[in-house]
């Protein structure tokens, strides 16, 4: 299992964009489990919504793309580099992400051809599907 500073020594996010609480199941290069526990204190929350707080979609997908940036980056090869959004496809969002879930976020990295590749992410709660998308990633 991977801490926020064993997080932070693989992808340069910082608090208060690091997504990941913690990593549970690490293959480099080819898939990682991590976890976002959701807290009313999100800094998010004060705006969207202040009545109803939810998390926002395109935050999901962020935390999904840092869970595969900790796969990609993981490889030996790619230690120090950044992994950057090339496009999202096929995103469905199934449920609201509410304070007090946990999100469980799987992504599996389904292609790599040179600094180019592409994960398929599923965030759940409680083994409910929240989001799922195909992420394509350009290592740089």
């Amino acid at each position: 299992m991977l801490t926020i500073k064993e997080i932070e020594e693989i992808i340069p996010h910082r608090h208060p964009f690091l997504l990941i609480d913690r990593v549970e199941e690490l293959e480099p290069g080819v898939k990682a489990i991590g976890y976002k526990s959701i807290t009313y204190n999100e800094p998010y929350f004060l705006g969207h919504f202040p009545e109803e707080p939810v998390m926002p979609g395109v935050l999901q997908i962020e935390a999904l793309a840092q869970t595969g940036a900790v796969a990609i980056l993981s490889k030996k090869e790619n230690k120090g580099k950044t992994a950057y959004f090339g496009g999202i496809n096929q995103a469905r969002f199934k449920r609201k992400v509410v304070p007090g879930d946990t999100l469980k976020l799987d992504c599996q990295i389904v292609k790599q051809k040179g600094s180019i590749g592409v994960g398929r992410a599923v965030a759940t709660v409680d083994g409910e599907i929240a989001v799922s998308a195909e992420l394509t990633f350009v290592v740089g």
